[in-house]
């Protein structure tokens, strides 16, 4: 008699059968993938509209950034905690849907530089590709190692700490984040790739694809955020 894959709902992925473990990471994935794609649909429609045209040079030459940064970090803790939700699968995707729209939002300034000033798609497009091969290769080394990154919660924890204070106070006083910066920002993205691919084994339970495909996209638009603004300064 064949042994069957007995799991029940709600275990960590870790713990689950071989079955419903792959199930929550093609989820999880599949999850990833549409809210990349529901941001580029997104980004279209804003500039398309001419909406983004009339936004983004009020961000980029104002104070406003400021306030949209401070409500982006507002939204993404909210927006996490609704994703993590027990109980309500609608919070869950009402955590990831805020979450698209917020980044979709900080992005506005950085996307209208680089389609008026930087090179427009071609830059843009150069940027995606890096940044895929920057993610998928972590991604891969993780799922292929099954090593556990959860030993980097702390130092990923302190470096966004000091990133926002930075982020702020270069905002506040003008300062001008060189090139060292984004490149620091992208090894940070990438670690929290390596910390978030390897919760996906080991942390996130079956049912929490939600909120581990937010976590993940989060740390994609990390990376692909400060890829950009490096392919922008070398223009």
């Amino acid at each position: 008699m064949t042994q069957m894959n007995v799991s029940h709902p709600g275990l960590l992925a870790a713990e689950a059968g071989v079955d419903e473990r792959l199930s929550f990471i093609r989820r999880t994935y599949l999850h990833l993938f549409g809210a990349i794609l529901a941001f580029t649909l997104l980004e279209f429609l804003l500039f398309t509209s001419g909406i983004a045209d009339r936004w983004a040079p009020t961000l980029v030459n104002g104070n406003g950034w400021i306030v949209v940064f401070v409500l982006f970090l507002g939204v993404s803790f909210l927006a996490n905690r609704w994703a993590m939700s027990d109980t309500s699968p609608a919070l869950q995707y009402a955590g990831l849907g805020a979450f698209i729209v917020a980044e979709a939002v900080i992005f506005l300034p950085l996307l209208y530089v680089a389609m008026h000033y930087g090179g427009g798609v071609d830059t843009i497009a150069s940027a995606a590709s890096v940044t895929a091969v920057l993610c998928g290769g972590a991604t891969v080394f993780v799922l292929v190692t099954r090593k556990d990154f959860s030993f980097l919660g702390w130092a990923l924890a302190l470096g966004s700490i000091g990133a926002i204070a930075a982020i702020v106070l270069g905002l506040l006083f003008g300062w001008n984040m060189g090139g060292w910066f984004s490149a620091l920002m992208i090894v940070l993205g990438l670690g929290y790739i390596l910390y978030e691919t390897s919760n996906v084994l080991h942390r996130y339970r079956t049912t929490q694809h939600v909120a581990a495909s937010l976590a993940l996209f989060s740390s994609v638009m990390l990376v692909f955020f400060y890829v950009l603004r490096m392919f922008l300064d070398r223009r």
